[in-house]
C-alpha cells in the first residue's frame, strides 16, 4: 500500500478561532436578549435588512440565511410580524411568493442591536482576527505520517493477520 500522508491539525489553534466565535456570539445573544428579542428573531431582522440589493427577501431567502427549514423560517416570520418588526405581503410577480420587509420598529430595533454589536466588534475583531490567522498560517496543512490503523473495521470485513505473525 502507498504511504499516504494526513495533514496536521493544529488543534490549538482552531479551539482558540471557535473560542473567539463563541465569545461574540454569545455577547450577540446577550445584546439581543437585555433588546426583549430572541437571537434567532434579531438574526432574521439583520438577514432581511442586509440581504444583497438583487435578491427579493423572500422566506426561502431567510431559510438560506440562517441555515433553517421553510417551515421554520415561515413560523418565525409570523413571530417577527406578531411583534410589529416585519410586514409580510404576497409577491406582486408571483402570488405564491411571500416578501418581507422590516417595519419602522423593527428597524430602530435592528440599529439599537447594530450599534451594540458594532461596538463589541470593535473590541472583539482583533481577537478574531489573530485567531482566524493562526489557524491559517501556523501550518494546519503541514503533511504529517498517517497512522497505520485508524481502528475500526468496515463492515463484513475481517481482520488481517501481519506476515509473520500468528
Amino acid at each position: 500500500m502507498a504511504n499516504r500522508t494526513a495533514r496536521a491539525i493544529n488543534y490549538q489553534a482552531l479551539a482558540d478561532f471557535r473560542y473567539e466565535i463563541r465569545r461574540f456570539l454569545n455577547s450577540s445573544e446577550r445584546a439581543a436578549r437585555a433588546a426583549r428579542i430572541e437571537p434567532q428573531q434579531h438574526q432574521a431582522l439583520l438577514a432581511i435588512k442586509a440581504l444583497p440589493a438583487e435578491s427579493e427577501a423572500t422566506i426561502g431567502a431567510l431559510a438560506e440565511r440562517l441555515q433553517i427549514k421553510h417551515h421554520s423560517a415561515v413560523e418565525l416570520a409570523g413571530r417577527l410580524q406578531a411583534r410589529g418588526w416585519i410586514r409580510r405581503t404576497r409577491s406582486p410577480a408571483d402570488r405564491r411568493e411571500v416578501l418581507l420587509e422590516l417595519t419602522c420598529r423593527g428597524e430602530g430595533l435592528l440599529k439599537d442591536l447594530s450599534l451594540s454589536h458594532h461596538n463589541e466588534l470593535h473590541k472583539a475583531g482583533p481577537r478574531l482576527i489573530e485567531a482566524l490567522r493562526s489557524v491559517i498560517a501556523r501550518g494546519e496543512l503541514a503533511p504529517s505520517p498517517r497512522p497505520p490503523f485508524l481502528g475500526g473495521l468496515r463492515r463484513g470485513s475481517k481482520p488481517q493477520r501481519r506476515r509473520g505473525s500468528r
